[in-house]
């Protein structure tokens, strides 16, 4: 254990050893404790705490493998550098979000739409409401730590600004992201449901044509006496000659209906 280690709490050790710490700023009398997590987009999405102790003199990141602080050297230039690498990574890496929320809408647009659409929806929600989660944390803990340091002659507080200006960039990306795949969802639902109402609207002239050749159909086909056109030769003619204008009436009758419906909306 090194001689700052002793100086730690054991809370606070434990703290810096759970790699699921949201982000948080702790000042004490001795160090103060900077835990920051940020999210990491490689093929899938994951997130990292990184966890640092700030003395008067140094600073110290906790090793999670070796578990135990390593010295970083300057007490405010090791964090803000670890930081923003993380920093710069991620807005770089945000942009596959962004691409592929514009290749969905332009599968909308086109009417091109894949079948994994909705899961693909999906999966881009649940990512992006995670890193909006954690971003906000994370920026107030910037802001907090800002606060705390701003007049302390050996802060860089233009360094660290300009590291909670990435924290509010990636945030607004993720706001902004979050607000297109809402609409590409109520784009998709119109579309859906507009072609759910089309064959609905197709099988309702289907079922309206048919449902009077059938009665008729079965009328006929009765074993009973006294049928109309069972005498003479012209009787099956005259049968289909009257199921062909049936069914034309039947037609002209629902498109009428059709678009007295589409005129008074």
């Amino acid at each position: 254990m090194t001689q700052v280690e002793h100086l730690v709490d054991t809370l606070h050790l434990e703290d810096l050893d759970n790699p699921l710490h949201p982000s948080i700023f702790d000042d004490n009398d001795e160090y103060d404790m900077l835990i920051i997590r940020l999210p990491i987009i490689t093929e899938k999405l994951e997130a990292i705490s990184l966890g640092f102790i700030i003395t008067k003199d140094a600073s110290y990141l906790f090793n999670a493998e070796k578990s135990r602080l390593e010295e970083l050297g300057n007490r405010f230039e090791g964090p803000h550098q670890k930081i923003d690498t993380l920093l710069d990574h991620l807005l770089k890496s945000f942009h596959s979000y962004q691409d592929q929320i514009s290749d969905m809408e332009e599968t909308l647009y086109e009417d091109t739409v894949k079948s994994n659409f909705m899961t693909q929806w999906l999966t881009l929600k649940r990512d992006i409401l995670r890193v909006e989660r954690i971003m906000h944390r994370t920026s107030a803990v910037m802001q907090d730590m800002i606060q705390y340091y701003e007049t302390d002659g050996s802060f860089p507080l233009n360094h660290y600004i300009d590291i909670h200006e990435h924290c509010e960039r990636i945030l607004r990306s993720a706001t902004l992201q979050l607000s297109k795949l809402d609409y590409l969802y109520n784009f998709y639902n119109t579309r859906t449901n507009e072609k759910m109402n089309r064959l609905i609207f197709l099988l309702t002239i289907i079922s309206a044509v048919f449902l009077p050749l059938n009665l008729i159909v079965g009328f006929f086909g009765m074993n009973t006496s006294g049928l109309p056109f069972t005498e003479g030769s012209n009787g099956t003619f005259s049968v289909v000659v009257g199921l062909v204008f049936l069914v034309v009436i039947t037609s002209l009758g629902v498109l009428v209906w059709r678009r007295k419906i589409e005129y008074s909306e």
